[in-house]
């Protein structure tokens, strides 16, 4: 508002030297006279330089804020912050320093991938120790936005690059300490949205304080050292090799179970024809026959003897 003000009076200054600020000159043609309206040289220059002073600073104290951004503005006279939402503003340049910001929801990945990180071509996971001591790689993305209200304060104490002073730092230090507390199989699968829970939290604590809301933490990815990946792999095969040793025992016990099963009913059966052989001689006959084919009518028992089978079965 105030470099409205400044533009505007220069500009009004200008307007009146031009309206009243002009002398009349008499100039005689003959027998005609001629009255001329002309600015004095000092006048002149008074309006060359006022309007020049409105050419080149009119551009430059037109700043136009994109949705979602703020403009951090510093007086150098009174030392004192200002911010400007969405929209005109009118900056009086000079001794007015401006810097945007985006307030909108922003992200920090650290990862594996070049093309995925924040730092673009760098490899940037996270490696940090386990509660056992092993290594684990993270990929992690952090998602935030700056507070409207403490803007100006994030450009005073830290600046543009608070990624870099604040961000980045206390998400390497409070992911560290966290994933110091879990094996590497809990962070790999078991509790690994717990584990996202706890970091958020710690995050969003420390961060608040400087203007900077955390609003959520997630691990993409979970790598392992070579050395240790290998240790699973090994560990997954012979898990797999006890497991088929397992089956094929577990089935040659099954087939002994049913040879002795089938065993003990062979001489169960043994026994029972024993006592009925016993019992009754005659009943091995009887069993003879009964192996015969359907077609054999009659059967020579020996030299001088001639079975009738129908009469035999029908005793």
């Amino acid at each position: 508002m105030v470099t409205f003000l400044v533009l505007f009076i220069i500009f009004m200054i200008i307007v009146l030297i031009l309206v009243f600020g002009r002398r009349i000159e008499v100039i005689r043609r003959g027998s005609e006279i001629l009255r001329i309206r002309r600015l004095s040289p000092i006048r002149s220059i008074i309006i060359g330089i006022l309007g020049f002073i409105l050419l080149v600073f009119i551009p430059s104290s037109i700043k136009v804020v994109p949705v979602g951004r703020a403009l951090v503005i510093f007086n150098i006279i009174t030392k004192k912050y200002y911010v400007s939402r969405e929209g005109i503003n009118f900056i009086l340049p000079i001794i007015n320093q401006t810097t945007m910001y985006d307030l909108r929801r922003q992200e920090y990945t650290m990862s594996a991938s070049p093309v995925e990180a924040k730092r673009k071509g760098v490899v940037d996971a996270l490696w940090t120790p386990t509660k056992e001591g092993l290594e684990v790689g993270l990929d992690l993305t952090c998602w935030y936005r700056i507070s409207p209200e403490m803007v100006w304060m994030i450009h005073k104490n830290i600046g543009p690059d608070y990624e870099e002073k604040v961000i980045r730092p206390a998400i390497r230090g409070l992911v560290r300490i966290t994933i110091s507390k879990y094996g590497i199989m809990e962070v790999y699968s078991g509790k690994r949205e717990e584990i996202q829970k706890e970091i958020t939290n710690r995050l969003r604590e420390l961060l608040k304080p400087d203007g900077i809301i955390i609003e959520g933490v997630i691990l993409r990815n979970v790598r392992f050292t070579e050395d240790f990946a290998k240790a699973i792999e090994e560990k997954q095969v012979a898990q797999q090799e006890a497991e088929k040793m397992k089956y094929l025992l577990e089935k040659e016990q099954m087939e002994a179970q049913r040879k002795k099963i089938e065993a003990e009913g062979k001489a169960k059966a043994i026994e029972i024809v024993g006592r009925q052989l016993k019992m009754n001689p005659a009943y091995i006959q009887y069993l003879y026959v009964d192996k015969l084919s359907d077609d054999v009518q009659v059967i020579i028992a020996d030299q001088s003897t001639i079975l009738d089978l129908k009469s035999f079965l029908k005793r």
